[in-house]
């Protein structure tokens, strides 16, 4: 089973060969069952080396989440069903809403724009009412 990533109208397919699945003792639901099986799964994926990755896509990815890479590995880890496979489904499916966010486009940058006149005229006005206020509170001292 790959892990496949939409990206805009391309499709990123991670193939299972890529990734590397590693299993041990879970802290989650399932009583004495937790402390006989092994149901807790890691998934990592080496982006830096991965062939299936685009050269742009491996950029932006170490650059939005560097603090989850470890030498270029991105690790997820799933404990909290107590079947294994069903914390493998779910590890897989973390694994691709991460690399979504990571592959995301940037968005669009922002156009300047300025404020309307009557909406200028309408804070400066607005601050000076409010000048006059204060300006009526003071005591005249003389």
């Amino acid at each position: 089973m790959s892990i496949e990533v939409q990206v805009g109208k391309m499709t990123v397919e991670i193939p299972d060969a890529e990734l590397s699945v590693r299993f041990s003792r879970s802290s989650g639901p399932g009583g004495q069952n937790v402390n006989k099986t092994d149901s807790r799964v890691e998934l990592s994926l080496d982006i830096a080396n991965s062939p299936s990755i685009p050269t742009h896509l491996k950029e932006r990815t170490e650059e939005r989440i560097s603090s989850r890479l470890v030498d270029g590995v991105l690790t997820v880890a799933s404990s909290e069903n107590r079947s294994q496979l069903k914390n493998r489904q779910a590890a897989e499916k973390r694994m691709a809403e991460v690399l979504t966010a990571a592959f995301a486009p940037p968005a669009p940058k922002r156009r300047k724009t300025k404020p309307s006149r009557s909406a200028v005229d309408k804070r400066i006005k607005g601050k000076k009412r409010r000048g006059e206020t204060k300006r009526l509170r003071r005591s005249v001292d003389d």
